[in-house]
């Protein structure tokens, strides 16, 4: 668990230090300097650092002290005068060991920049002078956030540099992984620089935040979890199927599918490790009886309602959160057949999946991590807004981001997957809130291996969570 924070809570937090901030300073520039010595700018090698003139600036010119002592050809470019007195020490300091400052200006031949000219303040338009590197063939490390990006939105700026590494001074920040921040900042190295913690926005999941609970000696496969999962129509059948296979490959004991009677006898057949129950006739849910469902999963003890349900169901999915209290998954289909009232009028714990379409549908806003915070708070459940970094929130805690995956993940099923798979780990004991943490945490990690190798599917998916369930 890692503290992600907005520019405001990063600033709170030096103001809050009543320490020595040069000293954080030189903690900040050597590291600074190491993470660019491992990318090359060592002995002889030409490096270029671009100061601004705030404590980001200072921070660089202390990392050219330490590149230079190493035997780096260092070439300070500024763009202006040191405005506080820890960056102006840093400045003096660099002048005292032989180093020589000139402007910003043109770019110059280096092996490697080093951006240090904006921090976690910036906003509006870059210089001229300053996005004229913009295009230069360097790696770059960056200092706590590539200039030109905004630390809480995550909003790039027209030539904003993009780095090659970045090294994130005592906290992640949001702009890290929101908007255009993660093809900005390239690869992420945090660093401690001793002071107090900072209040955070958002809570990074680690693996270690991602429990999946043991199987005692003594299970069979209704203790060891029990997932049934409601729906399929024609057309869309595989998603239940997709959601059932998931589950059942990360862990769940006993799974079944209840699908439109004119699909049960299909995917019985063709997958027959999943138990499945015909929900009526036809090839839709929209003229099911809730209660008969309801009755045929008496025993399941997590119950996933949506996955390739299809249109014309909002009445089969009204009837269904009315007649049961059991633990529901609301994915897909099921989303779409409910209002924020629904989830409001609803009594018992209820974990709800949308993407940002979804959620910008069901609230009437976009989605983000105060309105996915505001949601949860207003209705009591637990949501998980789907993207690039997932948000989870759950009243009366701090939510957590999940980032683990990335764009491979983006292909049809994959939330169908992530579904069972937060069932699984629900039904095996977590609570909803930390199911659904895991669950995406997992899910992303089973996405970047496979992606390692091959090309990502939702089927290939729901058999990779099986490697790691336990």
């Amino acid at each position: 668990m890692k503290p992600v924070v907005s520019s405001d809570q990063s600033k709170q937090q030096d103001a809050a230090y009543d320490g020595d901030l040069g000293a954080v300073m030189e903690r900040a520039g050597f590291a600074v300097a190491r993470q660019a010595s491992a990318l090359g700018g060592t002995y002889g090698s030409r490096v270029a650092v671009l100061a601004g003139t705030g404590n980001n600036g200072g921070d660089g010119y202390v990392a050219a002290r330490h590149l230079a002592r190493r035997g780096a050809r260092v070439t300070v470019m500024a763009l202006g005068e040191p405005r506080t007195v820890e960056a102006a020490a840093a400045h003096l300091a660099w002048r005292a060991s032989g180093g020589e400052v000139g402007r910003l200006g043109d770019p110059v031949v280096a092996n490697l920049l080093i951006d240090a000219v904006f921090g976690v303040g910036f906003h509006g338009d870059l210089p001229g002078d300053m996005s004229a590197w913009t295009g230069h063939p360097a790696p770059v490390v960056a200092v706590d956030v590539p200039s030109g990006l905004d630390a809480t939105t995550g909003d790039a700026a027209a030539g904003t540099l993009p780095a090659t590494v970045t090294v994130a001074l005592s906290n992640y920040k949001l702009g890290h992984f929101l908007g255009d921040g993660p093809d900005m900042v390239g690869d992420l190295a945090l660093v401690d620089l001793g002071m107090d913690p900072a209040e955070a926005t958002l809570l990074l999941c680690e693996q270690s935040d991602a429990p999946r609970p043991e199987r005692p000696r003594d299970s069979h496969k209704w203790s060891a979890g029990s997932v049934g999962v409601i729906g399929g129509s024609a057309g869309m059948a595989g998603a239940a199927v997709l959601a059932a296979k998931a589950a059942l490959n990360f862990g769940a004991g006993a799974v079944a599918t209840f699908v439109p009677g004119d699909l049960a006898a299909e995917i019985d057949a063709a997958h027959p490790e999943i138990m499945t129950h015909a929900a009526g006739s036809g090839d839709s849910l929209a003229e099911a009886d809730p209660a008969e469902v309801l009755a045929a999963a008496a025993r399941f003890s997590v119950l996933i309602v949506g996955p390739g349900m299809g249109a014309g169901t909002s009445g089969f999915v009204a009837g269904l959160l009315q007649k049961t209290d059991k633990p529901v998954i609301l994915d897909a289909d099921g989303l779409n057949a409910i209002s924020v009232q629904t989830l409001v009028d609803r009594r018992s714990a209820t974990v709800i999946t949308p993407h940002t379409g979804e959620f910008t549908r069901l609230v009437g806003q976009p989605g983000d991590h105060v309105a996915v915070q505001d949601l949860a708070e207003r209705t009591g459940s637990t949501v998980l807004l789907k993207g690039p970094a997932s948000i989870i929130a759950s009243a009366g805690s701090s939510p957590w981001l999940v980032t683990s995956g990335g764009r491979e993940l983006a292909t049809v099923g994959s939330g169908d997957v992530l579904a069972g798979m937060i069932g699984a780990l629900w039904a095996r004991g977590l609570d909803p809130a930390t199911a659904a943490r895991s669950g995406a945490f997992w899910h992303g990690e089973a996405g970047a291996r496979l992606a390692a190798t091959s090309s990502v599917t939702a089927d290939s998916l729901a058999e990779a969570a099986r490697r790691f369930a336990f």
